[in-house]
């Protein structure tokens, strides 16, 4: 489980039924659901969000795969939590998982989701590994995006998704903010809408009834994680 402060119960939420509902929509679709299976190499993506350290440790015990990249540096919404950086924070953590440190790589200038992809790939490739699949280890509500921004940038490399296997009622929990990770779920999704336009990421069909509940948490007000468009 991520750490986090513990939230209200169902019914002392400050998000209705309705909401939550849709929240959960999108939560769902923001999932890629691939079966874990070994991988040439790994990269956990830096966010505010430890489990992304605490999965990726889960994996490599498990014998998925022997190389592990921790990819991100700072930003205005991690450097309280993660003051040296994302990537060197996940190290730590990791490593006090059972990790070892020569099976870990920390790539700690990474900005955003495809600048983790790109050097990420030109570390690999400078350390002399040959990558043919890789697994992308982000937050629950990343795969996604993580996904279509990979196949952009390495098409080459076959991707697998993973994640924390949490539902939303737990991640809600781990984070402690109910109406930030409504807020995270439909910023990303929009990115998912708009960043191939851009050319940043590969287009991914969003079903009617996802883009529906996201229009109607965009209405609600949960809108404090938009890009400008």
């Amino acid at each position: 489980m991520s750490q986090g402060v513990a939230v209200p119960d169902r019914e002392q939420r400050t998000i209705t039924d309705e909401q939550f509902h849709d929240a959960e929509l999108i939560w769902n679709y923001h999932q890629m659901g691939h079966e874990p299976r070994p991988c040439s190499a790994a990269i956990g993506l830096g966010s505010h969000d430890l489990g992304v350290a605490t999965a990726s440790a889960d994996l490599y015990r498990a014998g998925l795969f022997p190389i592990l990249v921790f990819s991100g540096g700072n930003s205005p919404t991690t450097r309280a939590r993660f003051p040296r950086g994302e990537a060197v924070h996940y190290r730590e953590h990791a490593m006090s998982l059972g990790v070892p440190d020569e099976a870990i790589f920390v790539e700690a200038n990474a900005g955003n989701t495809g600048q983790n992809i790109t050097l990420s790939r030109d570390l690999l490739q400078q350390a002399g590994i040959q990558v043919d699949s890789l697994m992308l280890i982000s937050k629950p509500y990343m795969e996604r995006r993580s996904y279509a921004t990979c196949r952009k940038l390495w098409p080459e490399a076959e991707v697998i998704c993973a994640s924390e296997p949490l539902e939303l009622d737990d991640y809600i929990k781990s984070i402690g903010d109910e109406k930030l990770v409504v807020d995270m779920l439909v910023g990303d999704l929009q990115r998912i809408i708009e960043y191939p336009k851009q050319g940043f990421a590969v287009e991914q069909d969003v079903p009617e009834d996802v883009h529906a509940a996201y229009e109607r948490l965009l209405r609600s007000g949960f809108d404090s994680r938009l890009i400008s468009t």
